[in-house]
Parts: structure tokens; C-alpha cells; sequence
């Protein structure tokens, strides 16, 4: 189940379309019976919500807060926690994103917003499954799933020769 909050408004979301998107990469990487939430909000709202959980008094495009701790992954491919009881829902973790900065990405990207809100959905579930990308051998699987993941969803990678600014 996913369960979307929209806080902005009159941004132009195809939020169905986008939480379609998020349910086909939650069975991707194998938790389609998992649930995890998604907020739409702007960048004031991510601003404070990356001084709150970061100490980064700026906003940011994506934040992702797993609830499992990466090591309670299987990294032969599995991303099942153990310990999971059977019966009872079972939440991966949250997922914001900020509708401004992915507005200003998809620009600098020449993709359309929704496009880009795909790419950091995509970021963002790798982040929830255990995935990072601060070590170099971390960021060279990450980058791996992230094409693996737009492929499965119809989406051209058109982020692997520019970075935004």
C-alpha cells in the first residue's frame, strides 16, 4: 500500500500516474506487499525538514527514511528484512520530495517534472531497500539498479553523462 500526501498545490502532479510508478518499483525490488508512504511538498517544507533530520538548513530534491537499517538487507538481491511478521503490515519507510527542486532539475535535465519525480521515486526506493551511494563500489551498484529500475519502468536514463546544478 502506499499512502500519498500532496501538500502542494496547483502543482501539476499526475499523483496517480506517479503512485502507479512507485507501486511497480516496490515490486522491482521485491516489496510489493510493503507498504511505504510518499509527500509532495514544496521547498520550504523540505528546507526544515532537512534541518530537522539532516542539520543541512537548505532544501533538497528527495529524503528517504528507511525504517530498516541497511544491514537487515540480503545483498545477494533479496531486499527483505528479516524478521518480518507474517500477517501484519510491514512499511519500508517515507519518501519526500520536493515538487520545486524536481521542477528546477527537470528543466536543467530537459525532462518533464514528472519524468524527473520518476528518477528521484527510483533514488529514493533504493534508499528505503538499503542502497547508498557514498562509497565508490556503494555508488556503482546503486547506479546499476537505478538503470535496471528505469528500464522496468519505460524510462530512458537521461542522467548518465550530466549532473544538474
Amino acid at each position: 500500500m502506499i499512502y500519498l500526501s500532496n501538500r502542494t498545490r496547483k502543482a501539476g502532479l499526475d499523483t496517480r500516474s506517479l503512485t502507479e510508478t512507485l507501486a511497480r518499483l516496490m515490486v522491482e525490488i521485491g516489496e510489493d506487499d510493503t507498504s511505504v508512504s510518499l509527500v509532495f511538498v514544496r521547498d520550504r517544507a523540505m528546507r526544515e525538514i532537512n534541518r530537522l533530520h539532516r542539520g543541512k538548513d537548505a532544501p533538497t530534491d528527495v529524503l528517504s527514511f528507511p525504517l530498516y537499517p541497511p544491514e537487515a538487507f540480503d545483498r545477494r538481491g533479496q531486499t527483505r528484512p528479516r524478521g518480518h511478521a507474517p500477517g501484519l503490515e510491514r512499511m519500508l519507510g517515507d519518501i519526500v520530495i520536493s515538487v520545486d527542486a524536481a521542477k528546477r532539475q527537470a528543466a536543467a535535465y530537459d525532462v518533464s517534472p514528472d519524468r524527473e519525480i520518476e528518477r528521484l521515486l527510483i533514488h529514493a526506493v533504493l534508499h528505503l531497500a538499503g542502497h547508498d551511494h557514498e562509497a565508490a563500489g556503494e555508488r556503482t551498484r546503486m547506479e546499476r539498479e537505478e538503470r535496471r529500475l528505469a528500464r522496468s519502468i519505460g524510462m530512458p536514463w537521461p542522467y548518465l553523462e550530466r549532473t544538474a546544478p
